[in-house]
């Protein structure tokens, strides 16, 4: 399957710069498959679009402040002839870094900009010198392993240094209002360093509407990162290798999906993390017979037209970017032709896309 197959037109207006004003006030384009048909809508609505027997699935993850701008410290190499101050000589840059997954306490993959000039051993200081750290390898898909030290501890010092990482597609610096919206108001646990942005549109009003109908709902934590918004660069599509993403299931998440799923009941996944997560559980447990297993795993599963979908139903998402991996997956759901002339609607009635703006109902 080519890339090239997952390609549309969009206006850069449509582009969602900033998030409405209000979380739920966005609109909701609803595929049908059962009548195959396109309905607009509205996400207040949402809890009226619900049977009232569906499993919903939430991502958990609370997204970190993991944009950090620092002063690059490097030594000039000795050249023949160059006296010992010249050696010595220490040059300051400036030097942007994203935080990307944490392999273990203070050892983190990044990837840095620029990143050329960056080998192992630079020395990399953020603010007055409260959080420093090392290049201590290189990895795949143009990472850093970098090493961070602090005075005050990591996480208090990437509290204040930090940044929210919003899109590039999104252009402008983030503001104080991002730390709240940029975040979902369920987010608990984890080290995201992207919003699972489909849950960006409940409220707590309307989580508490779903419960009124009944509908049951269990919380699963993925760590939000490259594999999710690292493009693809293969033109055939089955080439691209995804990163990897930590996800975790715990015991009463694995119970109700089994429960639901022996029961016919469907799972409604909201946003593609959840999908990767409960699929890449899935493809894991199946050689033991369950629907998931609990537990903590990494997510290095691929999902695209073809591949077998076990556990999710239905899909709440945002719009995603042309040729990308998350456009895949969703196609993987309802068929390429289906997504494609879904995105073309909502492109002709102006709908917001990506992160900060409309969403998709799969049912």
């Amino acid at each position: 399957m080519e890339l090239s197959e997952f390609d549309f037109e969009l206006p850069p207006e449509l582009i969602a710069q900033h998030p409405l004003e209000e979380r739920d006030a966005s609109r909701m384009l609803v595929i049908d498959r059962a009548s195959d048909t396109l309905q607009d809508s509205r996400f207040h609505d949402f809890p009226e679009t619900l049977r009232g027997d569906e499993l919903i699935v939430l991502n958990n993850a609370r997204v970190l402040p993991a944009r950090l701008f620092g002063r690059r410290v490097g030594i000039r190499s000795e050249k023949p002839g160059q006296n010992s101050a010249a050696r010595d000589e220490h040059l300051t840059t400036s030097i942007e870094v994203l935080l990307v997954r944490e392999l273990e306490p203070d050892l983190w993959e990044t990837l840095v900009r620029p990143g050329r000039k960056i080998p192992v051993g630079e020395r990399i200081i953020f603010g007055e010198g409260e959080l420093e750290a090392q290049v201590e390898g290189r990895g795949g898909y143009g990472l850093r392993l970098m090493r961070f030290t602090s005075r005050t501890g990591f996480h208090e010092a990437l509290a204040r240094l930090g940044h929210i990482p919003l899109p590039p597609y999104i252009k402008r610096a983030d503001e104080p209002l991002d730390r709240e919206r940029y975040q979902t108001v369920y987010a608990r646990q984890g080290s995201a360093v992207a919003a699972p942005t489909a849950g960006l549109h409940f409220t707590p009003e309307i989580l508490k509407r779903v419960r009124e109908r009944g509908v049951e709902i269990a919380e699963i934590t993925l760590d939000v990162g490259l594999g999710t918004f690292e493009p693809v660069r293969t033109e055939r599509l089955e080439d691209h290798k995804i990163h990897e993403e930590t996800y975790e299931i715990s015991e009463g998440a694995a119970q109700a999906i089994a429960n639901a799923k022996s029961k016919g009941r469907p799972v409604l996944a909201i946003g593609t993390t959840v999908v990767r997560a409960l699929e890449d559980a899935a493809e894991k447990s199946s050689r033991r017979g369950e629907f998931v297993t609990s537990g903590t795993a990494q997510a290095g599963i691929f999902i695209y037209p073809g591949k077998p979908i076990r556990i999710v139903d239905q899909l709440l998402t945002n719009f995603h970017l042309p040729r990308s991996s998350l456009l895949a997956l969703v196609a993987t759901l309802v068929g390429r032709e289906n997504i494609l002339r879904a995105y073309g609607h909502a492109v002709r009635a102006g709908y917001r896309f990506y992160s900060y703006g409309d969403c998709m109902l799969i049912r």
